[in-house]
């Protein structure tokens, strides 16, 4: 379990296939401190299992399933990515609750300010879009943010600079496709 609130910005080092499994390995800083082999940790949103830890980096195994169905698979050499490790029993909860199961791919369609503030427009598959609560959670790439609004086929979160600042929503733009998590209260309640 996770919060969505990203603890830092790490590398994409390499991908190495063994088999049908893939192995990512991630540089890291403040992420690898007290990890220890078998935990949990969310790389764009994507609960992962810690299976090698060096001085710098860890690894996971990633099935070729995770791959299809969320942008680890779109990850170059070099490219920044959100991590988070999982929570432990008493941590403060500064996001919502994040299972690290990503429900689908979102499409950024739009960047752009709206009264001084910055605005993602997201296009979703339309069966996940109910979700999308007035003033509600969304997680995208491992970052709890709020909801701002729906269309028919997109919905909308403001950024404040220092998410922007702390994540790699900087790196977004238009045609960027982004993990997306709907708020698990809101499919228990719907």
């Amino acid at each position: 379990m996770f919060n969505g609130i990203v603890e830092e910005v790490g590398l994409f080092r390499s991908v190495r296939q063994s088999g049908r499994v893939k192995f990512i390995e991630i540089s890291a800083d403040k992420t690898l401190e007290g990890v220890c082999l078998g935990d949990s940790v969310a790389l764009n949103g994507v609960c992962l299992t810690v299976v090698k830890i060096k001085k710098d980096a860890f690894c996971f195994e990633v099935m070729p399933e995770t791959f299809k169905s969320t942008n680890l698979g779109l990850l170059k050499t070099g490219e920044r990515v959100n991590l988070e490790r999982s929570l432990k029993l008493g941590d403060r909860i500064s996001g919502h609750f994040v299972t690290g199961h990503i429900d689908c791919l979102g499409l950024v369609r739009r960047k752009s300010y709206r009264n001084d503030n910055l605005i993602f427009e997201i296009a979703a598959a339309a069966k996940y879009l109910r979700y999308c609560l007035p003033k509600g959670s969304i997680c995208i790439d491992g970052i709890s943010l709020t909801l701002a609004g729906k269309t028919s086929s997109t919905f909308s979160v403001y950024i404040i600079p220092h998410t922007l600042k702390n994540t790699t929503l900087d790196f977004k733009g238009p045609s960027s496709k982004v993990n997306l998590e709907f708020d698990i209260l809101a499919k228990k309640a719907l």
